[in-house]
């Protein structure tokens, strides 16, 4: 018998006030300081910033840097795979939309039959006058089922899977973030490396120089033995250094490749020319930590996951309650004659209410709550444990970042010192003032310095890409159009 339409009123009424079990997510407060602690050593070094946060890798004004980081957001598999699982949420949110509406189904069926007249049935059959063995039938039928969300699991559903949706656009845009950063800092590392190949490649040259002009004292017996085979080991210690650098520049060039997303050696005659370590562009640290809510996709992330985690507890929940449903059917059925299917005579319709209530799997449904809240707590120590990591990046990156510069600067004038100690003594052991030890000596400061100088260059400026990364720079908020950043 169809529902009364009394009761079908009632249950319209339940839908409409929209309530739903469990309980309504609202975002947690993070444990975050009101104030980075390098801050002002990082607003002292800032005099204007030149580098805009979405797009920071151009402020380091290198072309190069710029076009391989272009080229990684536009080819990085990794990029391609977060992408993809992005593509699967928005297909799983379409599922848990579908699942709140109505489904129809259309379906007809015509058959012809041969009854047998040695069953029970044939016989009693054959036993009628004008018994006919041939039988046809024919019928079409439209139908519908809605399950009535009373108690607002379907609801809850879709709204964890919204948030799993949100929290995989997050991801999406967190690995968009990865990709620049990582892209940047190995481009910087190889011109690092190429740097410091220059440096030792120009003490061996120095070194070669060296060692011809004692070998031409000794030659006319106005320098030891003894001075030729020091010069020879300060120089074989030189080139030693050469293939190391070599090895870790071939290691920087194939893993930027891969980052590209092409094979390894793809890029490498472009990377083969030598060009200077970009200079770290000014980093804008201004802001509280609590902006880093809204900046870091990280944290996007695993806020929209705690709140998905807290949807599924209400999903649970409304399993101690029943479901209902409404199923319709209206079509035609004959076994006469196609022509009288769509007939007064041959119309059928149908109306069923339905009820399934777990009665007694309560057991099974506390357990499937406590393990929801359990998931649910476990999300929220990840949430604040992700701020007080994003805190911890800023602050190391900002510290990183000032004393790096500091420490490059310091070099630079080591660097001009020393170049100029080492001509005063190879000029005063022409003029046998000093002897060659202290030649060596002078060289191998030199080498030491220009290479410690070249080492905080590059570290300064991937100190700047750390930077921009834990303030969560290289996207727009308007990119998560899905998410309501507070």
């Amino acid at each position: 018998m169809p529902p009364k339409p009394t009761l079908i009123a009632l249950l319209l009424a339940g839908l409409s006030t929209g309530c739903a079990v469990g309980p309504d997510y609202a975002r947690p407060d993070a444990p975050l300081p009101e104030r980075f602690q390098g801050q002002a050593a990082a607003d002292q070094r800032m005099a204007n910033s030149s580098a805009e946060l979405a797009t920071w890798w151009a402020g380091f004004s290198d072309l190069q840097l710029t076009r391989f980081v272009t080229l990684a957001l536009e080819q990085n598999l990794d990029l391609a795979q977060a992408s993809a699982r992005v593509t699967q949420a928005r297909a799983g949110l379409g599922a848990a939309n579908a699942a709140l509406l109505p489904s129809g189904t259309l379906s007809g069926q015509a058959a012809r039959a041969y009854q047998s007249v040695e069953t029970p049935l044939g016989q009693v059959l054959n036993s009628a006058p004008g018994f006919d063995r041939f039988g046809t039938a024919y019928e079409a039928n439209l139908g519908a089922t809605w399950e009535l969300d009373v108690f607002g699991g379907l609801r809850r559903g879709r709204e964890a899977v919204l948030a799993e949706y949100q929290a995989s656009e997050a991801g999406a845009v967190a690995t968009r973030l990865t990709v620049a950063a990582q892209t940047a800092d190995i481009y910087i590392s190889i011109r690092g490396l190429q740097a410091r190949l220059e440096v030792a490649r120009r003490q061996v040259q120095t070194q070669q120089e060296l060692l011809a002009t004692i070998k031409l004292l000794y030659g006319k017996g106005l320098a030891p033995e003894l001075q030729v085979r020091q010069a020879e080991g300060g120089l074989a210690q030189v080139r030693a250094s050469i293939p190391s650098l070599e090895a870790g520049l071939d290691v920087a060039m194939n893993a930027l490749d891969v980052m590209l997303g092409t094979a390894p050696g793809t890029h490498r005659v472009e990377l083969s020319k030598i060009a200077d370590i970009p200079a770290a562009p000014q980093v804008n640290a201004s802001g509280s930590p609590g902006d880093l809510l809204r900046r870091r996709p990280d944290l996007i992330l695993a806020e929209r996951r705690l709140a998905a985690s807290n949807a599924r507890i209400g999903v649970a929940i409304a399993e101690y309650y029943p479901k209902l449903s409404l199923s319709g059917l209206v079509g035609s059925a004959t076994s006469v004659s196609s022509g009288n299917l769509f007939t007064s005579g041959a119309n059928q319709a149908a109306g069923v209410l339905g009820l399934r209530w777990r009665l007694f799997d309560f057991g099974r449904i506390n357990a499937q709550i406590e393990l929801v809240k359990g998931q649910e707590a476990e999300m929220l120590a990840a949430y604040k444990q992700a701020a007080l990591k994003a805190t911890e990046d800023v602050e190391n990156a900002l510290s990183a970042l000032v004393k790096r510069e500091a420490q490059a600067a310091e070099l630079a004038q080591g660097v001009d010192a020393l170049s100029r100690a080492r001509g005063a003594s190879f000029a005063a052991y022409q003029k046998g003032v000093v002897s060659l030890i202290e030649v060596l000596l002078a060289d191998e400061n030199l080498l030491r310095v220009s290479d410690a100088r070249v080492q905080a260059q590059t570290e300064s400026a991937r100190a700047a890409v750390a930077a921009f990364k834990a303030l969560g720079g290289g996207w727009q908020p308007r990119e998560l159009t899905s998410i309501a950043i507070q």
